[in-house]
């Protein structure tokens, strides 16, 4: 089984420490969440695991690879990356953005009949196929973030890394989004997001990280991971884990 790892890892950018002493092993066949309050370098860990960002010190490796010296098609056939804010630079249809999610795997001779199928299964999964023909900029935001989810996945990747990819969905859309990333996961990809979301958080995972200035503050099943304590800690708040009638919620009473 893949396992996604780091040790030691700590980013220091303008003298000033994002991460520090990271250590952390996940398994593939998961959905781990890492949350944390705003700064807390949920974002800059993410780029680490995918190898988009290279530490100053430690490491983040994919099985026995050290992600630093992995070649970039190679590191783009086995991960995939989503980026908080992505970039689309041209006006074109959702199924040719799609699409380019195959670029790692496309040789001299285009697109053949394996890449076809690949993008019709991630834009089935994201529940874009109906609209594959619109041109994205005239799509909202929401439709958007799930063409780009489908970009990412038309690679069959096995790991996929999301940064907050639930931002801009409607509640509906989110827990479609949820229930795919569980999917994945029992395929056996390995799913890693950051979250604001506690209780999505809490309702998706198998595991919570909990980063607080830089470093780990915990990491447990979620019911563990987001207790009281914990919270007051990480965010300063008051808070209660509560059993809703669709599942576990927190319910933040006030600042600590």
């Amino acid at each position: 089984m893949s396992v996604l790892s780091c040790a030691g890892l700590g980013v220091t950018i303008e003298r000033k420490p994002i991460l520090r002493g990271v250590d952390l092993s996940i398994e593939a066949g998961t959905v781990t969440a890492v949350v944390g309050p705003n700064g807390a370098g949920k974002s800059t860990l993410l780029a680490c695991l995918a190898g988009l960002r290279k530490p100053t010190a430690g490491a983040a490796r994919l099985d026995d690879v050290n992600l630093s010296v992995l070649r970039s098609r190679d590191r783009a056939r086995r991960m995939a990356f989503l980026p908080q804010t992505p970039e689309i630079a041209w006006a074109v249809e959702a199924r040719t953005l799609v699409e380019l999610g195959r670029t790692p795997f496309i040789g001299a001779r285009g697109q053949g009949q394996e890449d076809r199928a690949a993008v019709d299964r991630a834009m089935a999964a994201a529940n874009v196929s109906v609209f594959e023909h619109r041109i994205v900029d005239t799509l909202s935001g929401g439709e958007r973030a799930r063409v780009l989810i489908a970009r990412a996945l038309a690679g069959d990747p096995e790991w996929l890394l999301a940064d907050e990819p639930l931002t801009g969905l409607d509640p509906a859309h989110q827990l479609d989004v949820a229930a795919l990333f569980r999917r994945l996961a029992g395929d056996g990809v390995g799913v890693v997001v950051t979250l604001h979301d506690l209780s999505m958080a809490l309702r998706m995972a198998d595991r919570i990280i909990v980063l607080a200035e830089g470093a780990v503050l915990t990491d447990e099943p979620p019911a563990r991971a987001l207790r009281p304590e914990v919270l007051r800690r990480a965010y300063g708040v008051e808070a209660t884990l509560t059993q809703g009638p669709g599942g576990p919620l927190i319910d933040v009473i006030r600042r600590a």
